[in-house]
């Protein structure tokens, strides 16, 4: 048995696939911890963590200072909006992510909400459940191909959507002022210079861009004016992105035709939340990147990044602040 054995702590949510590969290191020492831990809790717990594994649990100054030997905190997935990583940044702590580990899952929970909206299928369900045949031709579902999509953000997400779009003969529009618009001419999309400009284009807006102070409100009321009727908007990014408020008031006034929200403003959202009263909205509780291969993969690549850290070969690609490196 190794002596010096450092102190990596995981969420007790984290796939057993990671945590393996933690305990099968005889220099780790594997803590297990509810995801849900207060901050009281988890302070004393830091003293001597060397590399800790993050889900729910915020992470900024107080946990910092509580944290002397800290050396990699890692993101069980690929958003970080409950991390300061200025804070980090100022003791040279790496802030790891988890690359492409769950970029299918999500893009193809945005396509089957986009795909669900369209096929009504929520609404033909309840059809046939009550009884009401008769109504069926009340409201018709629509085809995907030759539709305009317009997808926010191009990363490792929008990538993987778009080419799911372009497999249906969909039109693919894409707004990112930060990737080179040679890279999105050349996955066969249309480059998006001005997002209020092209949104009457756009059938579907699905988005994939982080959550920050740019793009936080995003979607609000003068956006919903802009867009089609017959439009529909997924969120499967971070809550907050689209003004919740203001999507009510689209969709109950016609603005725009439905919406597919797997993120919230308050997670969990409010049973009482307007959104979830109407029938135009279909809600899932953030699980776009939590299927059984994507927990899988999230886990092995969380446990993989903190000990490349420790081992003094960090991950580049998968470090959000690398100029700690």
């Amino acid at each position: 048995m190794a002596t010096n054995r450092r102190k990596v702590m995981v969420p007790s949510t984290m796939g057993q696939e990671g945590v393996a590969l933690l305990r099968a290191r005889d220099d780790i020492e594997t803590v297990i911890y509810p995801p849900t831990i207060g901050q009281a809790e988890l302070l004393p717990m830091l003293a001597d963590c060397s590399g800790i594994a993050l889900s729910l649990t915020p992470f900024s100054q107080p946990e910092m200072d509580a944290s002397p030997a800290l050396q990699v905190v890692a993101r069980i997935g690929v958003g970080y909006d409950a991390v300061d990583v200025p804070v980090l940044t100022a003791h040279r702590v790496p802030l790891m992510i988890a690359g492409t580990a769950n970029s299918v899952s999500v893009a193809e929970q945005a396509f089957h909400l986009m795909m669900a909206l369209s096929k009504r299928n929520v609404a033909l369900d309840r059809m046939v459940r009550e009884g009401r045949w008769r109504e069926r031709h009340g409201g018709l579902p629509m085809e995907l191909a030759g539709k305009t999509v317009l997808i926010v953000g191009f990363g490792r997400i929008g990538t993987r959507l778009a080419k799911r779009c372009l497999g249906f003969d969909m039109i693919v529009l894409v707004r990112d002022p930060y990737v080179d618009p040679a890279v999105i001419r050349a996955a066969g999309c249309e480059v998006v210079d001005n997002l209020d400009g092209v949104l009457p284009r756009a059938d579907f807006v699905s988005i994939h861009c982080p959550k920050n102070p740019e793009t936080v409100g995003m979607f609000s009321a003068p956006q919903f004016a802009r867009m089609k009727p017959s439009a529909y908007i997924v969120n499967t990014a971070r809550g907050g992105i689209i003004d919740e408020r203001a999507l009510h008031a689209a969709l109950t006034s016609g603005q725009i035709a439905a919406a597919g929200l797997d993120v919230w403003e308050a997670e969990p959202t409010p049973t009482d939340n307007p959104l979830l009263k109407l029938e135009n909205v279909i809600a899932s509780p953030h699980m776009a990147g939590v299927t059984t291969e994507a927990v899988a993969g999230m886990a092995r690549t969380t446990a993989q990044n903190i000990l490349s850290v420790l081992d003094g070969t960090p991950n580049r690609d998968n470090v959000v602040n690398k100029e700690v490196l």
